[in-house]
């Protein structure tokens, strides 16, 4: 199947690019490189552009009218920027959203996956939650990815569309083949910060709150390896209309992760147990928008999407590692 990815020059993007190659699928990738890496664009069919531009989107109907699904990446996805620069948020995230999805609607696309967020959910007993958690997004970033699940239930219903959102949890690591991983200068993740401070770029790891009400104080949240992720998006497309026949209705919600939380601490000792050395690291304040965390009840992938992590956060923090090195030969 030929799929359409925007944002395919990304991090997450591209993995998923890699991912259905691997399957015997032909990604076509929409990036306009503000932060996607023309590398990861290399052997694939690419258009540098931006999801707003109508006349774009048109071109890459007329010349791949086999298009079978749209999965929907493009996006800006840092929370602490988003507190920052709100209007930039709702501007590419919703604004132009909307406009693509308009777009495709006209262009007669039955099929979108949306690449959406576990940061949508409140923090609920237990911290695992259900796809029927209660949600209190409380970020830009976060709000945007509502909105925008908002609407496409709201369009698929009206318009003859369906609809696939995958709210993923926290993706970490790179594809095993090192193809594709983190590209980003100045990461804000916490595998990236504490691989830092590992390194010594930056002299120790912040803990960015040790008194949230978890089992050692710090956030707790579900690190998933970004292939798993990957091939869900594979598995989403392949089983699409069997997962819309299966929930009876035009729009779905479905949470990708482990099913399993790691708090921030356990990271840590998760990390200095792969490499054998203590990281340096210190308690500080949380950072605007963070929240104490959840982790993925993931029973709903394994059934629609017959899907489930099978990679370890060890597995994640080694192919993490392996990136670091290789991405010094590909995009340095």
């Amino acid at each position: 199947m030929k799929i359409l990815i925007t944002g395919g020059a990304g991090y997450i993007g591209s993995t998923v690019a890699s991912a259905l190659i691997d399957a015997g699928h032909q990604p076509v990738i929409i990036d306009n490189l503000v932060n996607g890496r023309r590398e990861f664009t290399k052997g694939r069919i690419f258009y540098e552009g931006d999801i707003g531009d109508s006349a774009l989107i048109t071109h890459v109907f007329d010349e791949h009218r086999d298009i079978y699904a749209v999965i929907h990446c493009a996006a800006l996805i840092i929370v602490p920027d988003s507190v920052a620069r709100p209007y930039e948020y709702y501007h590419e995230n919703v604004t132009k959203s909307l406009n693509l999805f308009h777009q495709l609607v006209a262009l007669g696309v039955e099929r979108i996956v949306f690449s959406s967020s576990a940061s949508l959910y409140d923090t609920v007993p237990g911290f695992m939650a259900t796809e029927e958690a209660p949600l209190k997004p409380i970020s830009p970033y976060s709000r945007t990815k509502l909105m925008m699940e908002m609407a496409l239930e709201d369009l698929s219903r009206a318009e003859g569309f369906n609809a696939i959102a995958l709210r993923y949890f926290n993706p970490i690591g790179a594809d095993p083949a090192m193809r594709t991983g983190p590209y980003v200068k100045n990461p804000t993740h916490v595998l990236a910060k504490i691989m830092q401070a590992a390194g010594g770029q930056i002299p120790y790891f912040s803990m960015t709150g040790a008194d949230w009400p978890t089992r050692d104080g710090t956030g707790i949240r579900d690190y998933m390896h970004v292939w798993d992720l990957a091939k869900a998006h594979v598995a989403a497309v392949e089983r699409f209309d069997l997962c819309i026949a299966e929930e009876g209705r035009s729009f779905a919600v479905i949470n990708l992760g482990t099913g399993n939380g790691v708090t921030v601490r356990e990271l840590l000792a998760a990390f200095e147990s792969v490499v054998g050395k203590p990281v340096p690291a210190k308690e500080e304040e949380p950072r605007p928008g963070d929240v104490a965390g959840a982790f993925a009840n993931c029973d709903k992938a394994k059934k629609l999407l017959l899907w489930e992590a099978t990679k370890t956060v060890a597995d994640s923090i080694k192919d993490a590692l392996s990136w670091d090195e290789a991405r010094k030969r590909i995009l340095e």
